[in-house]
């Protein structure tokens, strides 16, 4: 974890006491904040950092297979059960159990994570006892759950459940003067993993990602960083700012629109910003520019002729 300003610090300073008392956690935080990256901190700074760590996606966990993915099956509780299959809470025995999205969880999910938490005790399909699970529970969300309780999305008593300990990872954006430094780290790391020589931003670059909002957080400069210093051909990594630089107010959303309109307004906005900086690090080939953005050049070219996006329109 990488970072000097004020609201860093008092986050490793709670890791820091949270490592001691081996009891549930809740992370909450904007998507990109590095909440994983922050539950594996206290799992590997904890008592039971030898043991294993195990993350699952609650997002991925249908209804029908909630049951089988967390606790297992034995050999026959259903037709294609030819083995026994051990399930997330086995495989994370004396360790930790990293629920991440824990806000996407379905009611009879939410109902089957709360029998288990009441006493660590499960029994997998087709078995014939319940076993006495020994985890840690770790649980990630990106949208703050009192709310959603409020909201009757989610259930009261599991929140009580998960939140012994809470810690708010902030943004980017609230993180001033740790931009610059996690950059420099993403290139070190980039440099270390593929065969090309760390080189520094320009002095232009660096300006804005301090001016700039990060809706992405620090998982899209690190996106951000590693393919402009792969890309990079002079001594220094230089990044068109972006077409519109938000600042860290909230979004100018006009409140006389109704959502449908107001999000179609967002996503042209973003499709044109983001269009326009892909083309700039392709210097307008957008074949390269397709590459780049994972995207079918047919397809791609549709888009910047939607948006009226041209090499000739660019400066390069």
């Amino acid at each position: 974890m990488v970072g000097q300003s004020e609201a860093f610090l008092v986050v490793k300073a709670l890791i820091d006491k949270i490592v001691a008392f081996d009891a549930p956690v809740l992370l909450e935080g904007e998507t990109g904040t590095g909440k994983e990256l922050a539950a594996r901190a206290i799992h590997y700074g904890g008592m039971r950092r030898d043991r294993p760590f195990v993350p699952v996606n609650c997002g991925a966990l249908p209804d029908q297979l909630i049951e089988n993915e967390l606790f297992g099956h034995r050999r026959g509780a259903y037709t294609d059960a030819r083995d026994d299959q051990p399930g997330m809470v086995e495989l994370a025995r004396a360790g930790t159990l990293f629920l991440d999205e824990i806000d996407t969880l379905t009611p009879k999910g939410q109902v089957t994570l709360l029998r288990f938490l009441e006493d660590q005790l499960f029994r997998p399909l087709g078995g014939m006892r319940e076993q006495q699970a020994d985890v840690r529970i770790i649980a990630a969300s990106n949208r703050g759950l009192e709310g959603l309780v409020d909201a009757g999305e989610f259930r009261r008593d599991l929140l009580h459940r998960l939140k012994l300990l809470c810690l708010t990872l902030p943004p980017l954006r609230e993180r001033h003067g740790d931009v610059a430094l996690l950059a420099d780290h993403f290139v070190q790391v980039s440099s270390a993993r593929f065969p090309k020589q760390a080189i520094p931003f320009d002095p232009a670059t660096l300006a804005w990602f301090e001016r700039y909002h990060w809706p992405g957080n620090i998982r899209e400069l690190e996106n951000l960083v590693l393919r402009a210093f792969l890309l990079a051909e002079g001594s220094q990594i230089s990044i068109p700012a972006p077409a519109v630089t938000p600042s860290a107010g909230p979004d100018p959303i006009v409140a006389t629109l109704n959502y449908r309109s107001a999000k179609s307004q967002a996503m042209m906005e973003f499709e044109s910003r983001f269009l326009t900086r892909l083309l700039q690090e392709a210097k307008g080939n957008v074949s390269v520019a397709a590459h780049i953005s994972g995207t079918e050049r047919r397809q791609l070219g549709r888009l910047l002729k939607k948006h009226q996006i041209s090499k000739g329109s660019l400066h390069l």
